[in-house]
């Protein structure tokens, strides 16, 4: 039974080194050529794709704008409640009444003066500014795009069609191999 194996072995060698030996012979036999042939007819091919690209948008709009000499300043609020606390410490006889008149003068000093700084603002009227706005939309559209063409050729008195990237031309280049047949 080993005898039959290794037999077997050699034999499968000896036809896969014929077998590459038969194929090296054969492509060294092989010629390849280039020709040309005629074409028929060329026709494009198109596909139709949807494309997008950004486009800005813009718009006017009407914005209320503050006065660039309000600051909105908190001073008339701190002095009245300076001069408040300054007068409720002038009323008090005591130490301890003197204290709680400060206090006082200053909460009610403080109140008035809010209400003088939210007096002057009401008075003023709202002023308006036209502004430019704008923002990027996307735009969508269908194109035609080339995708190549249909090439249809003659050649030893038979025609063939192939697609190309590339319009061609009057004449088509082909590559021709010749080998033998066994």
């Amino acid at each position: 039974m080993k005898k039959s194996v290794g037999k077997m072995l050699k034999a499968a060698g000896t036809l896969g080194i014929g077998a590459g030996a038969m194929w090296i012979s054969s492509s060294a036999l092989a010629q390849t050529q280039y020709v040309y042939a005629d074409v028929l007819d060329s026709r494009p091919i198109y596909q139709s794709v949807t494309v997008s690209a950004p486009r800005e948008e813009c718009w006017q709009e009407q914005v209320r704008v503050k006065d660039s000499h309000r600051s909105g300043s908190r001073t008339p609020a701190l002095i009245s409640a300076i001069v408040g606390g300054a007068l409720g410490n002038a009323v008090g006889n005591n130490s301890s009444s003197r204290k709680v008149g400060t206090v006082v003068g200053a909460v009610l000093g403080h109140s008035v003066g809010r209400d003088i700084v939210a007096a002057n603002s009401r008075h003023e009227p709202a002023r308006y500014q036209t502004v430019q706005q704008c923002e990027l939309v996307e735009e969508y559209y269908d194109e035609e795009r080339l995708m190549g063409y249909q090439v249809r050729y003659r050649y030893n008195g038979e025609d063939f069609s192939v697609r190309m990237d590339d319009d061609p031309g009057e004449r088509i280049r082909l590559r021709v191999q010749v080998e033998p047949v066994r």
